[in-house]
């Protein structure tokens, strides 16, 4: 699957620009604070209908502007395909396929994308929620009923704290039932996702360390199909306290936990390995070559690591990294930032 064409109007710092792209490897060059990673943000709101920046799209809209437009060309399995999206601060519309939406979810599973970015490291780092939105994102983009189930399940929990804060147990176990249903394929998806990704994960990981580092994820769900059981305890707190909502993921380095003991050479380089595992399952769901974005190329990796993974990704499809300097690899296309520009040379 290939990009080919994108065009911006009054997104973050561009006011109008229009490019190409080409197959292999881009290169997005610039100094910092000239548009770089907004560039990168617009492709994944074009792959997913989300910044992975921010969760407010008012942010995204030009400070001389009241609101944004995007316009996206992309060719899937040799079929030209256009979509456009747009937020004047309230409302968002979406045209593709010939139909116009009022969300932008329709986008989730169109154009597959994987993007590595500095913040991942709160993949290891962070809180459950860091690690529950990689594991929701992923599934969203090859499982429309995730989805569905994942709404549904965030509905009617709200339903039942709204409850439990006011004390009252009546009207409980309808919003349960729908919990449980939901709940129950919810965590069996996010199994499933963190074995097909092991092998590749555990892969990759060793080819980027030079085969030094052992590594593991483990899924830490949080289940029960018995809410009257803690319902004494809940209606206490005001909240619900077991369910997909509070599952985890844990990853090891060399058998210990890698938010506890590893260094910051190895966070990064596990993060790299997850996001590369990421796009073979993604690719393997849909055919197709997902894009694959780094922002920042290399930031906090060794030479010999940023070597191993610049080689690696070049193999992948179309990839798009952002980098204040020129790489040492053959790049196929070169992009300069400038101010929010986008002048291309040679």
């Amino acid at each position: 699957m290939l990009i080919e064409r994108l065009y911006l109007h009054h997104f973050r710092n561009y006011k109008e620009e229009a490019f190409t792209f080409s197959p292999g490897v881009n290169l997005i060059q610039g100094e910092n604070a000239q548009g770089k990673t907004n560039l990168l943000e617009a492709l994944f709101l074009v792959g997913t209908g989300r910044s992975f920046r921010t969760p407010h799209l008012k942010q995204l809209i030009h400070r001389e502007a009241s609101f944004f437009f995007v316009e996206a060309q992309f060719n899937r399995e040799g079929i030209e395909q256009k979509v456009r999206l747009s937020f004047n601060g309230e409302a968002k519309t979406l045209e593709t396929n010939h139909t116009t939406y009022p969300t932008f979810n329709p986008l989730l599973g169109q154009m597959p994308i994987v993007l590595l970015a500095p913040e991942d490291v709160l993949l290891v780092t962070g809180s459950p929620s860091d690690r529950r939105r990689f594991l929701d994102l992923h599934l969203a983009q090859s499982d429309p009923l995730y989805v569905h189930h994942l709404m549904r399940y965030h509905k009617a929990i709200k339903h039942r704290n709204f409850l439990l804060r006011q004390k009252k147990e009546e009207g409980l176990e309808p919003w349960e039932t729908l919990m449980k249903a939901g709940a129950s394929y919810i965590q069996q998806k996010r199994s499933r996702l963190m074995e097909e990704l092991k092998t590749d994960f555990q892969t990759s990981m060793q080819l980027l360390s030079g085969e030094k580092d052992r590594i593991d994820i483990l899924y830490c769900p949080s289940f029960t199909d018995n809410y009257l059981k803690y319902r004494p305890k809940e209606l206490i707190l005001g909240s619900t306290l077991l369910g997909p909502h509070r599952d985890d993921v844990e990853i090891l380095i060399n058998g210990l936990p890698a938010s506890s003991y590893a260094s910051q050479g190895q966070m990064r380089c596990a993060v790299a390995a997850l996001r590369l595992s990421e796009w073979k399952r993604l690719s393997k769901e849909h055919s197709i070559s997902p894009l694959f974005c780094i922002d920042d190329f290399g930031v906090h990796l060794d030479e010999i690591r940023r070597e191993a993974l610049l080689s690696h990704v070049s193999a992948v499809g179309q990839v798009f990294l952002t980098s204040p300097t020129p790489l040492n690899h053959q790049i196929d296309h070169t992009i300069h930032v400038n101010a929010g520009a986008l002048r291309l040379f040679h």
